[in-house]
């Protein structure tokens, strides 16, 4: 069953992800198209050049960007595929991954995704976008 998502849902869906519990994110915006995905940056999530590691960016946008897709088409997503490009090192003391649906189809949703660092001041840094494809596994009936 394709389950459709509040803010409450998703975060429980998002709790019941072991990783995500192990890198603590949480969603603090979910609906209409769009979500927002955040984690505190800690000093076991960076490489070591002191900065976070691409393979936690990676992780944010395709949670992100399926999350976006959920709240247009329910829980029953996955991701089929996303493309990241890095702007520039994460630094900072929190990440964020702000995801937006372009597209909802019947079967694949196109999402974007900008993650941005937020230092102690709250100035905001973009560092990474991406773009993905996320698939519909219980086709949204009309």
């Amino acid at each position: 069953m394709n389950q459709t998502l509040d803010l409450e849902l998703a975060r429980k869906v998002l709790a019941a992800q072991p990783f995500s519990t192990l890198v603590g994110a949480r969603l603090t915006a979910f609906g209409d198209g769009g979500a927002i995905l955040e984690c505190d940056i800690r000093g076991d999530l960076l490489q070591q050049h002191g900065t976070v590691h691409g393979g936690m960016l990676g992780y944010a946008a395709d949670n992100a960007l399926s999350f976006a897709a959920g709240s247009v088409a329910g829980s029953a997503v996955t991701t089929a595929g996303f493309s990241i490009d890095f702007l520039r090192p994460a630094r900072g003391a929190l990440l964020r991954a702000r995801a937006q649906v372009v597209r909802a189809g019947r079967t694949r949703v196109v999402c974007r995704c900008d993650l941005s660092t937020v230092d102690t001041e709250g100035t905001e840094t973009l560092c990474a976008v991406a773009q993905g494809s996320i698939a519909v596994l219980e086709p949204i009936r009309a």
